[in-house]
């Protein structure tokens, strides 16, 4: 069956989609001898594939999904970077073949991140304009306020960037000896968002772990520990979470408000009087 071929490349295990869509752009596939255009399709079963000369073998590997529950300093990447020798989550999950990252945490955070070698679900997840969820629990130093919270929730000016950040949902879980935890749901993924809006609030992150992605929580993962997904999990890693829809509904204006319901009055009517009737002669 014929499939585009970015999306072939990436469920063999080529790259990101992105990465693939580039690699047509630069001319760098053929199929059946003919440099490939962005757009063009193939079947795997009957087309001759090549990337730059060589013959690929693009029948889809199982796919594999892992949840890991990223440590601290230890690097969001598939790859080690020439001259930092800090470990990476690959160093954690030692799996033979290609695996995209669902989820990068900067290196000061921890918690759930998502490796799986399916190119499709990594773009459905992770590209912008699907507007995936995550979890996050974080401990400030001091305690915000209700007016902090809905300026967060609203979302916040960020001046280096000349923008706002997207709406999300925060919600308290406890307060004590000057430090709060709050839990915070969001679809938006800027470099170091949390802590950046954190920061600008007057309440800086002290600590900060990813809880869920979607639907999926980490369970019972410690740091450095990973586990496949089952059908269920991965059912929950693609489901996002409907606490953010549900806050971003649109109150609608005073006026067209529903009024309220009238209750019924289930008193025991008082009998009323009769009043004899004309009386008609037959």
């Amino acid at each position: 069956m014929q499939q585009r071929l970015q999306k072939l490349l990436s469920q063999g295990g080529f790259g990101s989609r992105r990465a693939c869509e580039e690699f047509i752009r630069q001319g760098r596939i053929s199929v059946n001898g003919e440099i490939a255009e962005l757009g063009a399709k193939a079947d795997p079963d009957s087309d001759n594939i090549t990337l730059d000369g060589e013959p690929l073998h693009l029948r889809p590997p199982k796919q594999i999904y892992i949840a890991l529950n990223k440590p601290l300093n230890v690097l969001s990447s598939t790859a080690r970077h020439k001259g930092d020798d800090r470990a990476t989550v690959r160093d954690l999950v030692k799996r033979p073949g290609h695996l995209f990252l669902i989820g990068r945490l900067d290196a000061d955070s921890q918690g759930l991140v998502v490796l799986t070698n399916d190119g499709e679900l990594t773009h459905r997840l992770t590209h912008p304009r699907f507007q995936h969820t995550r979890s996050y629990r974080a401990t400030l130093y001091g305690l915000p306020d209700g007016d902090a919270l809905r300026k967060w929730e609203r979302g916040v000016w960020l001046p280096e960037e000349e923008s706002r950040t997207a709406p999300c949902v925060v919600k308290v879980v406890r307060n004590s000896q000057g430090l709060a935890v709050v839990e915070i749901i969001m679809a938006e993924g800027r470099k170091r968002q949390i802590r950046r809006v954190a920061n600008a609030l007057g309440h800086p992150v002290r600590h900060l772990k990813r809880t869920h992605i979607g639907r999926l929580g980490l369970g019972d993962l410690k740091p450095g520990q990973w586990r496949e997904l089952d059908a269920k999990e991965l059912t929950q890693l693609k489901t996002p979470d409907s606490a953010l829809r549900r806050s971003q509904q649109p109150r609608p204006p005073r006026g067209q408000r529903r009024p309220p319901r009238r209750r019924r009055d289930f008193r025991r009517p008082t009998a009323r009087k009769r009043t004899p009737g004309r009386k008609f002669r037959s």
